[in-house]
């Protein structure tokens, strides 16, 4: 192989590197004692591998830019500037894609940053929005249950509680006038499974007449605990019983919780 394709090769550069066999390194230090192109060409790698890790350390071991560097400063004193040579853009465009490299890198892991900043972000706005909805939502029915509690329209009946249950107590909120009624069961008990609260309108002469006028249910899932119930047209009294899930055609006595006059 003639010098200039030695130098045209990049066997040179591999030469530098240490990453030759002893028989090719044996072969290229014969060479370049005996062919001053050869020399001069390695002698140019050299420093700009000086140059290079000078500028992107990070890049090349220490003990090799150590070993250079005294290698070149044994051979012509002090590294101060380098001779521009044909391989020199060579050498700026192994820098320079390892730099794109380093950047795309970079690049892509701020992206998935600020892809998973973003899906957080958006995770927390549909958590508020959902709260924000049934804050919404709770806050116009304690409006709408103000409003029922303050109508100067309604007749408020208190319901005491019945020897099944002393301690019981409710509220009725009667317009006589649009005849909307409402139970406010603030005071009773969680009904058992498998049993819900019934309410019933009463007249009291000549006999004892009941009419149901609705079901309380879903107890548990009412927080305030006023529920809207049918229309009254007239009523002496209000009970409220338990009993079996579905209502009765007829109160159970046994089970009447409250039980008040108007």
């Amino acid at each position: 192989m003639e010098a200039q394709e030695y130098i045209e090769s990049g066997i040179l550069e591999l030469y530098v590197y240490g990453l030759l066999t002893e028989k090719e390194n044996l072969e290229i230090a014969e060479l370049a004692k005996n062919n001053k192109d050869v020399d001069q060409e390695i002698i140019a790698i050299e420093k700009a591998i000086v140059a290079l890790s000078s500028s992107f350390a990070p890049f090349h071991s220490v003990e090799n830019f150590e070993k250079i560097k005294a290698r070149l400063e044994l051979k012509h004193g002090k590294v101060v500037e380098l001779k521009p040579t044909s391989n020199w853009t060579q050498y700026v465009g192994w820098a320079a894609a390892v730099l794109l490299l380093l950047g795309f890198g970079y690049q892509t892991l701020e992206l998935t940053k600020t892809k998973q900043a973003i899906s957080t972000v958006g995770s927390e706005k549909n958590k508020i929005q959902r709260e924000y909805a049934f804050l919404d939502q709770q806050n116009k029915q304690t409006e709408k249950n103000l409003s029922i509690v303050r109508d100067i329209k309604n007749t408020g009946v208190t319901l005491g509680g019945q020897a099944v249950s002393p301690t019981s107590f409710a509220k009725v909120y009667w317009n006589k006038q649009t005849k909307t009624t409402y139970i406010d069961a603030a005071g009773l008990p969680t009904p058992p499974k498998g049993m819900v609260y019934q309410v019933w309108s009463l007249k009291l002469s000549p006999v004892l007449t009941p009419t149901s006028i609705g079901l309380l249910d879903n107890f548990e899932g009412n927080s305030q605990k006023i529920f809207a119930v049918s229309q009254t047209d007239s009523a002496e009294a209000f009970g409220i019983t338990l009993e079996p899930a579905g209502g009765s055609p007829t109160p159970t006595m046994e089970q009447l919780y409250t039980l008040g006059k108007v």
